[in-house]
């Protein structure tokens, strides 16, 4: 797929599209990008597996629902990640023509990313990218979604088998609501960082 192209239907849905070769570089950008703020970040294998929680936790106040401490918890953190200046969060799919979809569990990933905020980051590696929307929603359900259950562990068909989505009806499901950016929403400044490396799942 051309970058190019891509990055100029980002650009035609409203976003700021940056690219980078590498996931340093990238993580350098939002860290001078990002200072003195309070900072959300979405679950998120990419931004963990890029270290930026310590990264950005040297100069802002960073709330992250995989680094919450024990007193608070992960609802409390993730309640906090809603009321930050900054959010970070990755997709599971983004496509060639610029739609954005994520799948969440227990919504605060989605809701993060949707209202409220100064700034949303979209973080993503080259993996995500997909020729249309509808591959999107396919990646989303059938490699992302079944690959984050196994990471962490549930008890649902897609984890046992890790093959695709089986609509399961798993007390552990995670693939609750899904959410498809057509384009930039509304009143809120969105900025697409895209990396040219697997990141995330």
């Amino acid at each position: 797929m051309d970058i190019g192209k891509i990055l100029e239907a980002l650009k035609n849905k409203g976003y700021i599209a940056s690219y980078f070769e590498k996931a340093e570089e990238a993580g350098e950008y939002l860290d001078k990008k990002i200072d003195n703020k309070t900072v959300g970040f979405g679950d998120s294998a990419t931004l963990l597996s890029m270290d930026l929680f310590s990264k950005l936790s040297a100069h802002n106040e960073v709330y992250d629902p995989q680094n919450c401490s024990e007193d608070m918890g992960f609802i409390a953190t993730a309640k906090k990640c809603l009321a930050t200046e900054i959010y970070l969060t990755s997709v599971n799919a983004l496509s060639a023509t610029g739609e954005l979809v994520n799948i969440d569990g227990t919504g605060n990933r989605v809701a993060g990313s949707l209202f409220g905020h100064e700034k949303v980051y979209f973080v993503s590696g080259i993996n995500k990218l997909v020729p249309t929307l509808e591959d999107a929603i396919w990646r989303a359900r059938n490699i992302a979604a079944p690959q984050n259950a196994m990471r962490l562990g549930l008890d649902t068909p897609c984890a046992k088998r890790g093959d695709r989505c089986y609509d399961c009806s798993s007390p552990h499901r995670i693939c609750n609501g899904m959410v498809i950016h057509l384009k930039k929403m509304n009143d809120i400044n969105m900025e697409i960082v895209l990396i040219n490396e697997q990141l995330g799942l």
